[in-house]
């Protein structure tokens, strides 16, 4: 998360395909290490857990943007619902395949063992056959590169540019209930049971359940259909309406809200319902993740995306799924001590303190919804720049408002 916004600088002016070799190398080697780090070395294992972010951040803030380079329309929404299948889909097989390889093994270690093979294998693929093309290339229909301006005014633009801006705090609000939700859905569910009477209370940890797994299962088949249909969804609403793309956001975190709550209302009668809803909350959600890509890679100018990316990354981690599992277990503790000490106290503080993503979603959706007012024109913009004819090495064409075509410095018109 820290590191996002240096990458997010490489990225948008050296060799992209090289900085996510290295990142992803990076993660590999971190990961299997700290699957040999002692018990008694605890401090080591976070630290080796808190570097992998590294691998997260020069992967993630460029990845998109190599996909923007080498798709447009329809079919860069496709690709990119193809690229972010992984995050939905990952997060449940990490679930299902940590739980299964730790039973296997009788040992947690084992299960930080798998991906690090995966990632080496993706780094000779990213080496072998991803190619490095001139940024925006394709929607200039030229190999020429767009010339790059300074880092702060790089940032000026995006923090003006009201859609990638709006857009990033709708994603925010997605992370906010995906990171809850991952961390606390399996105990929830564990609490729910204990208080129904299925399931012993779980006095000596790790706890027996097959909560996690199901979960998992969930998350991923409900993260593979959303991704899919969202990009589906947009792709027909488009052509009645061009604001498609941040009003079916909005529709999934509205829509999103209510499932939740049901899930939440329905645990201590019906494992199987909150299930249900569980499924259809996530599912719902999903279809966010890959048009928020696409909004931020269409509103920004080429020269930009990879610092873009990097920021919402930050923004999105820093106020959502890395603060909202803390947020929800300090309410959880508060409601506790103003209630008597039992198993139902505590499912119900719990459940209270969740309560809290049904309002993240709420907000996230009106985020969304203002996005759908300026989408048009900071889409048109970023066209426009990326598109204007060069004449010289330091001049463009510009169109103005009137409709004439004005001559303009590089540096003044990227700002």
């Amino acid at each position: 998360m820290v590191l996002a916004p240096v990458f997010g600088y490489l990225g948008d002016r050296y060799n992209r395909k090289w900085i996510m070799s290295c990142g992803i190398f990076f993660w590999s080697t971190i990961t299997l290490l700290s699957s040999f780090v002692p018990q008694k070395y605890f401090w080591a294992l976070l630290v080796t857990r808190g570097l992998v972010g590294v691998g997260e951040a020069s992967y993630s803030t460029i990845a998109p943007t190599v996909i923007a380079d080498l798709f447009v329309g329809d079919q860069r929404s496709r690709m990119l619902s193809v690229f972010y299948f992984a995050i939905p889909v990952g997060s449940g097989l990490g679930y299902i395949v940590g739980s299964k390889v730790n039973d296997i093994a009788e040992d947690w270690h084992w299960a930080l063992r798998v991906t690090p093979p995966l990632g080496l294998l993706a780094v000779v693929l990213l080496v072998l056959v991803v190619p490095e093309i001139p940024r925006g290339a394709i929607e200039r229909r030229s190999d020429r590169e767009l010339v790059n301006t300074s880092w702060f005014t790089d940032v000026k633009a995006l923090s003006t540019n009201c859609s990638f801006m709006l857009s990033s705090l709708g994603f925010t609000s997605v992370a906010f209930v995906t990171g809850s939700l991952a961390l606390w859905a399996p105990s929830y569910l564990l609490r729910a049971q204990v208080v129904q009477g299925t399931m012993q209370p779980c006095i000596r940890r790790p706890c027996s359940s097959k909560d996690s797994l199901i979960f998992g299962i969930i998350t991923c088949v409900s993260g593979f259909l959303g991704v899919g249909a969202g990009v589906e969804l947009s792709k027909r609403y488009r052509r009645l309406n061009p604001r498609a793309d941040p009003l079916v956001c909005a529709f999934g975190l509205l829509a999103s809200a209510p499932f939740l709550f049901l899930a939440l209302a329905t645990a201590e009668a019906s494992t199987v319902a909150t299930y249900v809803f569980i499924f259809i909350g996530e599912f719902l959600l999903s279809l966010n993740w890959a048009i928020v890509a696409d909004i931020l890679l269409y509103v920004v100018v080429p020269t930009r995306r990879s610092t873009a990316e990097a920021f919402q990354i930050m923004m999105s981690h820093l106020l959502g799924d890395a603060s909202s599992p803390y947020l929800i277990g300090v309410i959880s503790d508060k409601v506790r001590l103003v209630r008597a000490d039992s198993y139902l106290s505590e499912f119900r503080s719990l459940e209270y303190a969740l309560m809290t993503c049904c309002f993240a979603g709420v907000l996230g959706g009106a985020a969304f919804l203002a996005t759908a007012i300026f989408i048009e024109r900071d889409r048109k913009l970023a066209e426009s720049l990326t598109q204007a004819p060069r004449i010289h090495d330091d001049t463009i064409i510009v169109p103005s408002e009137e409709g004439r075509s004005v001559k303009l410095p590089v540096a003044s018109v990227l700002i």
